[in-house]
Parts: C-alpha cells; structure tokens; sequence
C-alpha cells in the first residue's frame, strides 16, 4: 500500500507540471537612476541655491562634472538627512522653510550613486537655475551698501565687536522687503547685526548694537538673505546711516574683509511692519564644568496680541537644543518649536507656513540645554564654568522672535528712531 501511495504523490507532482521544478524567473531589475534625468531636478531645487559659486557652501553641484566627484558623500550627507540641513522636529508642511528631502528623493540619489553614478542621456537635462543676480539670494538689490574701507583682521587673538557706519544717501523714508550680507570674506566672519541710525549722531555703544534704534536684519552661518512676506517690510528713514556690528574671528593667517549689505525696496508702504523681540532671553546663567545637560530658562508675558513669523534659537558651542512654548490665557499649552539637535554651525531661522497669532496674556517659556562635558567634541574647555559672553568659546542663550504688527502712520517705526 505505502509503495502505490508514493507513486501517487510523486505522478502527482510531475502532472502539476514544470513548475515545481524550475526555478522562478528573476525579477525585472529596475532602471539605475542618471544624474540627466533623476538627480539634476533634485539638486537644482534643494541644494543649488547655496550649492553654487557665488555662495557659501564648499562645491558647486550645479554640473554634472562638479557632483561626480561628490557623490558618495553626498549619499552618506542625505542618508543620514544631515543635508539639507534642518534641525527642528516638526511634521512637513509647519514650516515654510523646511528642506528636508522626501525619501523617495533621497532613495533615487542612492540608488544612483549605487549604480555607478551615470549622467545619462545629457538631453534629460532640466535647464539649470537661472541664478543672474551677481551672487544675491534675494534678487537684484536696489541699493548696496558697502563698507567705507577693508578693514585688516590679525592672525590671532581676540577681535573684539566692531561698529562701522555706512551713510544710505537717501531723502526719503524707504521700506525694506529683502535684505542681505555679502562678506567679502565669510570665513572670518562669525556674525553681523545691522541697524539704522541718524545720519551724523553720536555713537552710542547699546544703540549701535541694535538697541533702541531701527533694526534692520542680521547674519548668522546658513543665513545671508531674507525676504519679507508680501506687504510686510522695515522702515529705512531718509537721512540715516547703516551700523554694522561685526563679529570677527581669526583663523591662524591675516585676512582681511570689506562687507557689503543689498537692500530690495517695497513699492509701496506696507500693510504690516515686522518687530522683534525674544521669546524668553537668560544672561545670568552658570554653566557649570563638565555639566553635560544643563538647563536654562526663560519666560515673559506677552502685553498685545502678537502675530508670530518666525523664530531663530541662538547659543553658542556648548548649546544642545532649545524649545519654545506657549502657555495660552484659557490655560492649554502648545510647542511652538522644538530643536532637539542644535548645531551652532547652521543656525536656522525657522519661518512658520502660516503666521501664528499669540494673544495678549500669553506666556513665553524658552527652554534650553547646554553641554559643557568632554563629550562635547566643540568644547573648547570643558574644565571651566561659562557664562554669558560675546565670543564664541563663551555662550548665550536667545529664543528670539520675528512678529508682525499692523502698519498705521502714527505708530510708524521712525518715531522710535527720532526719540
């Protein structure tokens, strides 16, 4: 019985016919992405505006020739989504400035570089970014204000804060819709703060410095232009003088530099004019030696309804992440930003896809962490307490703020600057 029941599994088998003995047939391989046909677009709409000669960042990747060379770095870079750089842990979509790339994107520049890396048919190529500014993020300026003379930085030691005055030539009140810095040596300058003040006045160290007086705008790493949102802008009043507070750094060698500052002007007298402020600002902190998560806060009451834009943590090496807060009137509480990896070498500002409005009693709580350990590769001397300072190898601690008001002629901006 058993030798006629083998028979019939195996007569079985063979008339369920070939499949059970030949192999399935391999799945069709997908296409290797080119560079022509896949990357380009990629590069030209997330990575060229500060990719590109006239910019900031390392190499160009606008050809093919210049990103050949950079290809497996630049899969490591966007697998790991440390480029494009962003910090801040919010869903897609809650900021407007958010780079980050979809994964299908960055799966498409893997599996390119994967495949050798080909440029493919040269026909695929999309037209590259048409970037005929002479360099300028924010377009062609209307008015570029240059700095009188270079000024001669030493090879070493300590460049203590600098204020150079800068006259407009201008007769009447115009409003700024862009602006943006153009060091002729960025790689010395750590920061600027520019602001406007009375042709021919006194100098005055805390006005200068942006206090009391029309501020303009400022530069940080990753940050040379900004563009206000249609029919919001700052007032530059006739008969004024740009202040630039620079922040220079040595670098081993001498170098010297001769900034610039483009301003794009409003056609037409805004709807709304910006404000700043912080969030919550702590100068009286202690960080300790070799503390590793440290904590310092702030808080203050908001007296109006604000209407927020954007916001831009600020803290030095030894910062680790800040978050901010708002804690409403009718008692619920919301995150508003949360930047969990904070890195000094990309301080983002990050501009809200949609204006917030905070009314007047809401409470501001700006959290942050600092360390100040060895296990801080950026600590410059993990043995000390730090305090507030302006260099680098001290810190700080700003949750600042972009908001908005509306414009009426008698709350105008040039009654502060005329006090």
């Amino acid at each position: 019985m058993k030798r006629y029941l083998w028979v019939a599994i195996i007569g079985g088998c063979l008339a369920a016919g070939s499949n059970v003995y030949t192999a399935a047939a391999p799945a069709a391989t997908a296409p290797v992405p080119t560079f022509a046909k896949d990357v380009a677009p990629i590069l030209y709409k997330n990575c060229t505006d500060c990719h590109r000669p006239t910019m900031f960042a390392p190499m160009s990747l606008l050809t093919y020739d210049e990103v050949r060379p950079w290809a497996r770095a630049i899969k490591q870079r966007v697998s790991r989504r440390e480029m494009p750089p962003w910090h801040a842990d919010s869903a897609p979509g809650v900021f407007k400035n958010d780079p980050r790339l979809a994964q299908k994107d960055i799966d498409t520049i893997a599996a390119w570089v994967d495949g050798g890396a080909p440029l493919g048919n040269a026909k695929d190529l999309p037209p590259a970014p048409n970037y005929n500014d002479g360099g300028w993020t924010i377009g062609t300026p209307d008015l570029v204000l240059t700095m009188p003379e270079e000024y001669h930085i030493p090879a070493d030691g300590l460049v203590p804060y600098l204020n150079f005055r800068i006259p407009t030539g201008l007769t009447e009140d115009k409003w700024i819709q862009a602006y943006e810095f153009r060091p002729s040596n960025r790689g010395i300058v750590h920061h600027i703060v520019a602001s406007a003040v009375p042709a021919n006045s006194q100098p005055n160290a805390v006005d200068e410095a942006g206090g009391g007086r029309n501020s303009i705008g400022n530069l940080v790493p990753s940050r040379p232009g900004v563009v206000l949102p249609q029919g919001v802008a700052k007032l530059l009043p006739a008969n004024s003088e740009i202040v630039l507070q620079m922040h220079y750094t040595t670098n081993g060698t001498p170098q010297s530099d001769r900034t610039s500052v483009g301003l794009v002007f409003a056609k037409q007298p805004p709807k709304q004019v910006v404000g700043g402020g912080g969030g919550g600002t702590n100068n009286t902190f202690v960080i300790p030696a070799g503390a590793a998560n440290y904590e310092v806060s702030a808080k203050r009451k908001l007296p109006e309804d604000t209407t927020l834009l954007a916001m831009m943590p600020h803290m030095h090496v030894r910062g680790k992440d800040m978050t901010y807060i708002a804690h409403y009137p009718d008692g619920r509480t919301e995150t508003l930003l949360s930047v969990p990896r904070y890195d000094f070498r990309w301080q983002t500002t990050y501009e809200l896809a949609q204006p917030k409005v905070l009314p007047k009693g809401t409470e501001l709580e700006v959290i942050a962490h600092f360390d100040n350990s060895a296990g801080n590769k950026d600590n410059p001397d993990p043995t000390h307490d730090v305090r507030w300072g302006d260099q680098t190898w001290e810190e700080m601690m700003i949750g600042s703020m972009t908001t908005i008001r509306d414009f009426t002629p008698e709350a105008s901006p040039r009654r502060s600057l005329q006090q």
